[in-house]
């Protein structure tokens, strides 16, 4: 099975980011992948890529999605 590296970009401020991660966290357990949380406001780059908009996945240095998460397509997309 292959690893895939998954982000999750948040801010220290945002309840949306935190309720993603409680989301999101027991699925990728499940597939054996680590989640990396990334505060967007500790890199000026990602600052500038993301803004506001938080949370972000990215898998595989892809964005996945934004704002909501589809645990379903999560799951599948951690199959391929």
């Amino acid at each position: 099975m292959q690893k895939h590296r998954v982000q999750l970009m948040v801010r220290s401020t945002c309840g949306s980011c935190a309720r993603v991660e409680a989301q999101i966290r027991p699925l990728l357990e499940r597939h054996g992948v680590a989640l990396e949380v990334c505060d967007v406001d500790s890199d000026g780059e990602w600052a500038a890529e993301f803004g506001d908009r938080v949370p972000v996945v990215v898998l595989d240095g892809e964005e996945f999605s934004c704002w909501e998460v589809d645990n379903e397509e999560l799951g599948h997309a951690l199959l391929v």
